[in-house]
């Protein structure tokens, strides 16, 4: 499990669902290889859209770039173990 390994380097989530996300991360390392980051990422946005409702984005692995738009109070991104964890919920556009 979590074991305080994980260290968050942005976010703007409220601090329980921050935990919440690590918590899924870790549960999903459980299940899934290290290696096998589609399914990990899977699992994360399946707890979040459950929790949360749906629209959840998850992307994992040890080396990527991106640019989104999120919607307020839903960002995160995180390590734990060898992995990067981004997670958000995209904006909607007017």
């Amino acid at each position: 499990m979590l074991e305080g390994k994980a260290m968050v380097e942005d976010s703007d989530m409220p601090v329980k669902m921050q935990m919440q996300a690590m918590s899924f991360a870790s549960q999903a390392l459980d299940l899934f290889d290290v290696f096998d980051c589609k399914s990990i990422a899977g699992h994360i946005k399946k707890e979040f859209d459950e929790r949360y409702g749906s629209g959840w984005q998850c992307v994992v692995g040890s080396n990527f770039g991106c640019f989104f738009t999120h919607s307020q109070g839903t960002f995160i991104y995180f390590q734990l173990e060898t992995l990067k964890f981004l997670i958000f919920k995209g904006a909607s556009t007017p």
